[in-house]
């Protein structure tokens, strides 16, 4: 079989979310492939839409429930243990692509001896094939073609999400890089992995995939239990590294993201959007990333693409958590004055 794509769904079956990724899949104009949709125990009609379409297209569709909630890494785990493809794709339940999508990355793929093959993509509010606002995933050439260590080391850093990419299934296996479970943002953990054991990867500078912008979606939906499981993502980001023997050859590479991953990014959605803040959990997570990479404001990468504001109340975080936090308050609430004001 020449192509497996993975569908983790979890309570998507409201607005025709589910119904519309999933008629974009059984209509890819690909031969020979298969759909492996995973329901990660919806409690909406999620897995009776599944069953639907099995029963509906039975040469390529497999519904599977899950029998306990592992959240997406632990749906894409079951996938990848059921596919026969000789290539896998992974797409979001409410997202979608255009018709001849895995036609064209295939195609890519096997005209060039590519491991992987990536694309652009859209950001969409509304189910249209209309091109919405467009995101260059990969924006630098010298990431395509044969894999060097300066192309590799620009992958970790500007690698683009694995949903607009295609794999080579012997390579995720052979390598056993699967998903942690139980936590979200399960694709920063691997996603290292998935592209720095590919030779050579090719690129379509079109936007293919079309990525919905919801309320419900993760990237919207902020927690504390949220911020923890980017922390924990993290965490398994260095681990596999240091599994996966890169640790030392991307070491500046791979503290950078997990700066941005563990602690900025953490950091300040933790601030604004989580009530109440409490200053154990900013000073724990401060003194964590000081122990992991003490010499994390150092990095070069951190100098260049961290704004001065952002260098000046880490700084403040990493010297005083109750300064610090008593001064985004101050710093947040003046800021959202002014929005009132000028309205």
């Amino acid at each position: 079989m020449k192509l497996s794509i993975i569908v983790p769904v979890y309570n998507m079956a409201a607005d025709n979310k589910l119904t519309w990724c999933l008629d974009s899949l059984v209509n890819q104009t690909i031969e020979d492939y298969e759909i492996i949709a995973v329901d990660d125990c919806s409690t909406d009609e999620s897995l009776e839409i599944l069953k639907d379409y099995e029963g509906r297209y039975p040469d390529k569709f497999r519904a599977v429930h899950s029998e306990v909630n592992h959240h997406q890494g632990g749906a894409k785990n079951i996938g990848l243990k059921m596919a026969k493809g000789d290539w896998i794709g992974f797409i979001d339940a409410d997202d979608w692509i255009v018709p001849d999508y895995y036609e064209r990355m295939i195609g890519r793929a096997e005209s060039t001896g590519a491991d992987i093959v990536g694309c652009d993509y859209s950001l969409v509010h509304e189910h249209t094939y209309e091109v919405g606002k467009e995101i260059i995933a990969n924006s630098s050439d010298d990431q395509v073609g044969e894999l060097t260590h300066d192309a590799k080391a620009s992958l970790i850093m500007d690698g683009g999400s694995l949903c607009v990419k295609i794999f080579r299934r012997s390579t995720i296996i052979e390598n056993e890089m699967w998903f942690p479970e139980d936590i979200f943002y399960e694709d920063n953990a691997v996603g290292n992995s998935y592209m720095l054991t590919a030779k050579r990867f090719e690129y379509i500078k079109e936007p293919l995939y079309y990525y919905y912008q919801h309320g419900d979606s993760t990237v919207h939906t902020f927690s504390e239990t949220r911020c923890n499981d980017r922390l924990a993502s993290a965490r398994i980001m260095v681990k596999e590294a240091e599994r996966m023997g890169i640790m030392e050859e991307f070491h500046d590479e791979i503290e950078y993201k997990y700066t941005l991953l563990f602690y900025i990014n953490t950091l300040f959605t933790y601030m604004p959007c989580v009530k109440p803040t409490k200053v154990s959990y900013v000073k724990a997570m401060t003194e964590e990333i000081l122990q992991t990479f003490p010499n994390f404001r150092n990095n070069h990468y951190y100098q260049e693409r961290t704004t001065a504001e952002e260098k000046k109340l880490i700084d403040m975080a990493c010297s005083s958590t109750v300064k610090f936090m008593a001064y985004y308050k101050l710093l947040w609430g003046y800021r959202n004055l002014r929005k009132k004001i000028s309205k």
